[in-house]
């Protein structure tokens, strides 16, 4: 992978992993089709994030089993989630194309005092569907998506109120935050998009949510598994729209911020 200064032109985005099982995986190898470099930077394992964004043309941050919020004992989810939400907000306040998914989206309501919590309507494992709100009729990603695409979900947490000034994209029946922005280039998937049926597996294995569910894993990993085709056939153009916009080769959309911006 290659820094901020890659070679052959290729804009890098920053790509901050969380927890060493939700890798970039599938939404990595778009990207990377779609003209993105990838500098992976791996905190979980001692990697230190970067002061700012100087040099990258995109972020991106990926999900976890951590809690955003802090515990008990007044500590973060993880010792680095404070630099990510730095970052977060400096990338909405300076335009930087922004996707954030699973936990990563809930950073990026957090750093800009939105509410996550544990979801009254219990955890939501598995396939789905969100439907599109609106507003995503205007985005410039979402405008192609379909009405109710598929998604793969994995949380107990959930968005509960958005920051002032968000756009909703997509909702659910229990859960009505399933996506949205901040500013006009930063976007936040409470959904998974990144996961192919090895990572879904990874997950399912010992399992304590499952089990408390009652839910069988080799079920829930061939459910996935019957899916990925098609959230493939909404996502991978998703991805490569996100690619475009951070390179400069999406046509700028009447999307403008409908927020101050906070943040350094």
């Amino acid at each position: 992978m290659g820094g901020p200064d890659s070679l052959d032109g290729v804009g890098t985005a920053l790509v901050i992993e969380n927890d060493p099982n939700d890798d970039p995986r599938r939404l990595g190898e778009w990207l990377t089709e779609a003209g993105l470099d990838l500098r992976v930077v791996r905190p979980h394992a001692g990697d230190d994030l970067p002061a700012d964004l100087s040099g990258y043309v995109a972020l991106v941050v990926l999900g976890g089993e951590q809690q955003t919020y802090p515990g008990p004992d007044g500590t973060p989810g993880a010792a680095w989630f404070p630099a990510v939400e730095g970052l977060l907000r400096k990338a909405v306040r300076h335009r930087v194309p922004t996707l954030a998914v699973g936990l990563g989206a809930q950073l990026l309501a957090g750093a800009h005092a939105g509410s996550v919590e544990p979801s009254p309507a219990g955890p939501e494992i598995g396939p789905g569907v969100v439907g599109k709100r609106d507003a995503a009729d205007g985005d410039p990603l979402f405008r192609y998506v379909p009405l109710m695409p598929d998604v793969l979900q994995w949380h107990t947490d959930e968005i509960t109120e958005l920051p002032h000034g968000a756009t909703l994209l997509a909702a659910s029946a229990r859960y009505p935050h399933q996506a949205f922005r901040m500013g006009d280039r930063a976007w936040g998937l409470q959904f998974h998009i990144e996961c192919d049926t090895a990572m879904i597996a990874m997950w399912a294995a010992d399992s304590p949510l499952l089990a408390d569910l009652g839910y069988d894993p080799e079920l829930v990993v061939a459910a996935c598994h019957e899916v990925m085709v098609d959230v493939e056939e909404v996502w991978q153009p998703f991805a490569a729209r996100f690619a475009a916009l951070a390179l400069g080769e999406l046509p700028d959309a009447a999307v403008r911020p409908t927020l101050p911006l906070l943040g350094h």
